[in-house]
C-alpha cells in the first residue's frame, strides 16, 4: 500500500490588494492636502506667475515672457525707481494688469519734454533721469505732473507704444500687484529681478 501525501492546506493569500490601493489614494490624498496648504498661500500672498503681452516694454521684455512676481517685498518697502511692476488696470478693469518701469515716485514733480524726463522735489533743482533701457523715446509729447502721497508715475520702456501714466495719470499704491523677481522663459533671457537698472 502505497503512503498517501500529507495532506496540504493551502497557504493563506497575500493581502488584498485593496489595502495597498487605499494607502495609495491616502498618500495622494495627503500629498494634494499639503500641497494646496503650502501653494496657495504663496500663489495669493507671496509670488504669483505672469505672461508678458504686447510690446510697450520693448526691448526689455517681450511677448511671450513668464515671470514670476514677487508680491511680499512691497509689504516692507515701497516701490523705488526703476523697479519694474505689474499693476492693475487703473482705468477700472481690474482683472486685467500691466507691467511697467516705476519712474516718478510720491510727492515729485515730473517734466517731460523733447523725450527726456526731468524731476524735482519741492525747492530741490530739476534732475535729467538717466533712462538707458528706453531706445526710442517718443520727442513729440510735453507733460508736467506733481505726484501725490501714494502716487507713482509708470512708463513702458517702449514710449512710442505704451499705455501708461502718460494717458490714465498717476497709480495709486494699492494698485501695484508686486515687482518682477525672477523671469523664468525663454531660458535664455532667465535672470533674477529682470530689466533692473
Amino acid at each position: 500500500m502505497e503512503p498517501s501525501s500529507p495532506q496540504t492546506t493551502p497557504s493563506k493569500a497575500p493581502e488584498p490588494q485593496k489595502q495597498t490601493l487605499r494607502h495609495s489614494i491616502f498618500e495622494f490624498v495627503k500629498f494634494v492636502i499639503i500641497a494646496v496648504i503650502i501653494v496657495v498661500p504663496v500663489r495669493m500672498y507671496i509670488a504669483q506667475p505672469f505672461i508678458v503681452n504686447g510690446e510697450s516694454m520693448d526691448p526689455t521684455f517681450a511677448t511671450g515672457q513668464y515671470l514670476i512676481i514677487d508680491e511680499i517685498s512691497y509689504r516692507f518697502s515701497p516701490p523705488e525707481r526703476g523697479d519694474i511692476v505689474v499693476l492693475h488696470d487703473p482705468r477700472g478693469n481690474s482683472k486685467k494688469y500691466l507691467i511697467k518701469r516705476v519712474v516718478g515716485l510720491p510727492g515729485e514733480t515730473l517734466e517731460i519734454a523733447d523725450g527726456t524726463i526731468c524731476i524735482s522735489t519741492g525747492e530741490a533743482p530739476c534732475t535729467t533721469l538717466e533712462e538707458p533701457y528706453v531706445l526710442y523715446p517718443k520727442t513729440d509729447e510735453v507733460l508736467r505732473v506733481t505726484l501725490g502721497q501714494e502716487e507713482f508715475f509708470m512708463m513702458g520702456d517702449n514710449r512710442a507704444a505704451s499705455l501708461d501714466s502718460r494717458f490714465f495719470g498717476p497709480v495709486k499704491r494699492d494698485l501695484i500687484v508686486g515687482r518682477a523677481f525672477v523671469r523664468l522663459l525663454p531660458p535664455t533671457t532667465a535672470s533674477f529681478f529682470p530689466g533692473k537698472e
